[in-house]
């Protein structure tokens, strides 16, 4: 059970309730009326716990496994304990964090302004917002219904942000519009300078930064991530995209609807991403490339050339996927030759 100190349990839930959150259907001999109290891990999951099976490497701690429901594709039902209930899923995963959403809602704000924050008079707050100690809003600020803005955040001049918006804790958010339900995470810096210089020998002159960061409804962007502001062009976030921690995003980069963005990832200026890309941590992007919608960028890849829509790539310089784990295997076997 998570600790009750810090999440709070909703339910009980029955099992038809749960396949009706989940989008599942109650496997053969389920009781619909059996009651559960909170989701666990196969391996400690008791009779009371919905628990799920999404990798077939977790088959053994399935078949093991004391959970009273679980999750799980038709093609490993015939693993599963007897005593087991089952909710047949084509997405166990999915279908999971629908079923945990549902015991571990999220917490309606507590409509609270403390009274070290400090707000300018022209700013604007919606109802039900919480304010935490030490923050600040300045003026002409826009903050919508239902915002948490967490202690010493500051929310520069003119920054509009929806409703539904949760800003973690010594955060810093400048020259940006925000949609609604975005979730912005402890020490995140959005807005700031773009890295815009004139090299020359005389020095390097600095380029003004006059485009702002746009960040679109369904955002998550992760603790101590950057996003610059434009150049010119503004900087775009899409609908639905999640960014990890430690990502830096460059000025007039522009992120497509879904994108999936792991941790220590860099984008420089000018990048395009299409719908729904996916990178994984480490990977770096050079400076004005498009990459295409449905893109896959393995970690710890360099892409130096435009991405098509669809591929897969990974490695430095980034490639095809198979050439490049086959470049690889063929390196290997040098290697070996070579030590012997």
């Amino acid at each position: 059970m998570a600790d009750p100190r810090f999440f709070s349990v909703a339910g009980p839930f029955s099992l038809k309730g749960l396949a009706a959150i989940s989008g599942s259907r109650i496997g053969d001999g389920g009781n619909p009326e059996a009651q559960f109290l909170d989701v666990q891990p196969l391996q400690i999951a008791g009779p009371e716990h919905l628990s799920f099976l999404d990798n077939k490497l977790y088959l053994n701690d399935f078949s093991k496994s004391r959970a009273g429901a679980c999750l799980v594709h038709a093609d490993h039902a015939a693993n599963a304990p007897k005593e087991m209930a089952l909710l047949i899923s084509e997405d166990p995963y999915r279908a999971y964090a629908k079923a945990a959403a549902a015991f571990y809602q999220r917490k309606n704000t507590e409509a609270h302004i403390a009274p070290s924050a400090i707000i300018h008079e022209t700013a604007k707050i919606g109802l039900n917002c919480h304010v935490s100690p030490g923050a600040v809003i300045d003026a002409e600020a826009e903050i919508g219904q239902n915002c948490s803005i967490g202690a010493n955040t500051v929310i520069g001049k003119s920054v509009i942000l929806g409703d539904d918006c949760v800003i973690g804790p010594n955060s810093s958010l400048s020259f940006c519009i925000i949609g609604n339900r975005v979730d912005i995470h402890n020490g995140a810096r959005i807005g700031q300078d773009g890295y815009g210089y004139a090299p020359g020998k005389d020095g390097h002159i600095k380029i003004p930064q006059l485009g702002r960061v746009l960040i679109e409804d369904d955002v998550d962007i992760g603790a101590n991530a950057t996003i610059d502001r434009g150049s010119g062009p503004d900087t775009v976030i899409g609908a639905g995209t999640k960014i990890d921690n430690l990502v830096h995003i460059a000025h007039n980069a522009q992120l497509g609807k879904n994108c999936l963005v792991a941790s220590q990832v860099g984008i420089s200026g000018s990048t395009e991403f299409g719908d729904f890309v996916m990178v994984g941590g480490k990977a770096g992007f050079a400076g004005h490339l498009r990459i295409g919608e449905g893109a896959r960028i393995a970690a710890k890849s360099g892409v130096t050339k435009d991405v098509h829509a669809g591929a897969t790539v990974g490695g430095f310089p980034a490639r095809p996927l198979k050439e490049w784990l086959l470049g690889v295997a063929a390196l290997r076997r040098f290697a070996k030759k070579k030590v012997n």
